[in-house]
């Protein structure tokens, strides 16, 4: 028999004797408390099971211990070896019930699984399935468009049928409701303009809404993405934690996320030679995404990553690309002073064939149409929705004008960065043609990365910026930003045909409010305040039918307070933003967005809801899509996820049933 239920279970099963030896020897612990029980009333047993006090109990069981323990080793009862080994193949028998349960919802189920998945796995599987919201350390409740939520704070949800009958089925926005027992307090204070019931003994309290909160229901639906970690790829190219991972996208999954964006880094995929691509990692992702019904946006990064803002991890450029580097270091980005920025490839080498015999936009679509070919399933399923471009540092299109490394600090203006070889000649021809030989140069008054714009003649007010020879300059420098994200945006419309592809700005907004915007112009953005520097980008991006990424800008730095930073540094966000919507708004350019900064209150969020859709906008106009970065087990926390559900529905034009509503059973 035995050997027969070996052969039905599998050789598999067989790793797991040690446990079972285990078992057995509690199994037979037990067996010498029960038979001690039965032969020693003394004990008191009425004691162990009529008292109720948690004391008494655990005092009556030491002293039964102590009894078993001082009985004598020849007084515990061995079992014979064949009851031992019918208990051993019972629990195999169990076990091998459980592991063609999971086979067959892994199989029929779709359910993802990982190999060795316990029961609490299936649970959570089944719970979400049903529409429940379970989080990492097994928390567990309804999601807001099934049932009740939980409110912030120890107090649980009352999630009894009287709690849900409470519940007036009603498409208007429900009154908040406090539900509390019998004489207690609402925190000790008195509850001034509220209206109090009685329901089965509690009070039901209803709490007037706040009139300031903007209602969003039957608004535009605005596809909400989840960026996911930058390291989540390895620089071996393999994924880095995929179990950890797969729990955390099954938990988006559940509140109606609409899909993740991902970074496909270059210096990880092309990372040893030219044009040898190992995107392994990538299709594990990528299947994990699809099996779990969730859209994809790919970022194309062709920069580095570490050093900025917000980078956890470090990933350079590819190695092949860094030998070169070495022996031609004006491939990069170079300032006055001759610092070099390996971050990204300089404008100037676009179509210079100093890479292994190859420009720097045949590098770019060669690798972007490798990843279409590889990846060519999830472009004909509509699983990738859309295609961000990197088109320079951090994958924003502008110059590499504030690094952190070289000393930089907010609100400095930052530096030029024109001084490598190609970025000079291609200014000398731009000199020649204008007949100007002498401005082949770059301006040496500008100050350093942390001058402030009085500081300097070429920014101050009525500076060189806005004479002749500032006016050329400034039209070169930004020109050529502004064609090189030409030349890259027709090779991924090429490599990308039928997906929308999209293109990501900076938000500089220091110095916004003075007269040449100096941080703007080191940037690339020929924006002081008599000129438009957006609507050329615009004008840029439609002609390729790309969307315009502009963050949702807030304070750059927590040291200060934001209002201190906005004053000193004479910054406006609001101002800017709304200038960049328009440029691109006025020619029907789609706007994605962002959060700039990771946010969890919901004044952030009701930051991030006004700006994706403008209040008594006449044309209706609102955000193509919005990714929010990013995904962390800060986010997963129960109140901070539970604040982003609130806004992912809002973003959706979702009516809550419970929007505005807590209903807390504040227990005696």
């Amino acid at each position: 028999m035995a050997t027969d239920l070996q052969k039905l279970i599998g050789a598999s099963e067989e790793d797991e004797d040690e446990d079972m030896d285990v078992k057995e020897e509690d199994d037979d612990d037990e067996d010498a408390i029960e038979k001690h029980l039965s032969t020693s009333p003394i004990v008191g047993v009425d004691v162990l099971i009529g008292s109720t006090s948690n004391s008494n109990r655990f005092h009556s069981y030491s002293q039964m211990q102590e009894q078993v323990g001082n009985s004598g080793g020849g007084s515990r009862r061995c079992r014979p070896l064949e009851e031992k080994e019918r208990t051993k193949l019972r629990e195999r028998h169990r076990r091998a019930i459980t592991a063609r349960i999971l086979a067959g919802l892994r199989r029929h189920g779709n359910y993802n699984l990982r190999v060795r998945a316990d029961i609490n796995d299936v649970i959570a599987a089944l719970a979400r399935e049903a529409g429940w919201v379970v989080l990492p350390d097994g928390t567990t409740y309804p999601s807001r468009s099934q049932a009740s939520r939980p409110v912030s704070g120890p107090s649980m949800v009352d999630t009894s049928p009287s709690s849900q009958m409470m519940i007036p089925q009603q498409t208007t926005p429900i009154s908040p409701r406090a539900m509390v027992g019998d004489g207690e307090q609402t925190g000790g204070q008195a509850l001034i303009g509220c209206s109090i019931d009685t329901l089965d003994g509690k009070q039901i309290v209803d709490i007037p809404l706040k009139l300031s909160e903007r209602d969003f229901a039957g608004t535009a639906y605005i596809p909400v993405f989840v960026m996911l970690p930058l390291g989540v790829i390895n620089l071996k190219c393999e994924l880095a934690d995929p179990d950890g991972l797969l729990k955390q996208l099954m938990i988006l999954k559940t509140i109606n996320v609409d899909g993740v964006s991902v970074n496909c880094w270059w210096g990880i995929v092309e990372a040893h030679a030219p044009q040898e691509y190992n995107w392994n990692g990538y299709r594990r992702l990528f299947q994990m995404i699809r099996e779990l019904n969730l859209k994809l946006q790919i970022v194309m990064s062709f920069h580095a990553c570490g050093g900025n803002v917000g980078d956890d991890v470090c990933i350079p450029l590819p190695h092949w690309v860094a030998e070169i580097g070495r022996s031609n270091p004006d491939i990069y980005f170079t300032d006055r002073e001759g610092r070099r920025n390996p971050e990204s490839l300089s404008w100037g080498v676009d179509k210079e064939r100093v890479l292994k015999g190859r420009t720097a936009i045949e590098v770019y679509f060669d690798y972007m149409r490798s990843f279409r070919v590889e990846f060519n399933e999830y472009f004909e399923d509509g699983i990738i929705s859309m295609i961000e471009v990197g088109l320079g540092p951090c994958g924003e299109l502008r110059y590499p004008s504030s690094p952190v490394k070289h000393g930089w600090r907010y609100p400095g203006i930052g530096a030029f960065q024109c001084w490598d070889q190609y970025m000079l000649k291609s200014l000398r021809k731009a000199a020649d043609e204008r007949g100007q030989a002498f401005w082949a140069r770059g301006p040496d008054n500008v100050g350093s990365y942390n001058s402030q714009p009085q500081e300097t003649g070429f920014f101050c007010e009525g500076g060189d910026y806005d004479g002749y020879y500032g006016r050329f300059f400034l039209g070169w420098y930004s020109q050529m930003m502004i064609d090189h994200g030409d030349r890259i945006l027709s090779m991924a419309k090429l490599a990308f045909e039928g997906t929308c592809i999209a293109a990501k700005l900076s938000g500089i907004h220091w110095w916004y409010r003075t007269a040449s915007h100096a941080a703007e112009l080191t940037t690339g953005y020929y924006n002081p305040s008599n000129k438009d520097g957006y609507a050329a980008i615009a004008a840029m991006l439609k002609k390729h039918g790309a969307a315009m990424n502009f963050p949702c800008l807030h304070s750059p730095s927590p040291d200060q307070p934001e209002e201190f930073q906005l004053t000193e540094a004479l910054a406006d966000p609001n101002g800017l933003t709304w200038q960049v919507m328009n440029a691109a708004w006025d020619v029907c350019l789609p706007m994605v967005s962002e959060n700039s900064i990771p946010c969890f209150d919901w004044a952030s969020y009701s930051r991030l809801l006004n700006r994706a859709k403008p209040l008594n906008d006449p044309e209706g106009r609102h955000f193509l899509a919005f990714t929010y970065l990013r995904l962390n087990p800060l986010l997963l926390e129960r109140h901070n996820f539970m604040e982003f559900e609130r806004f992912l529905n809002r973003m959706h034009g979702v009516l809550s049933l419970f929007s505005g509503e807590a209903i807390v059973d504040i227990k005696q």
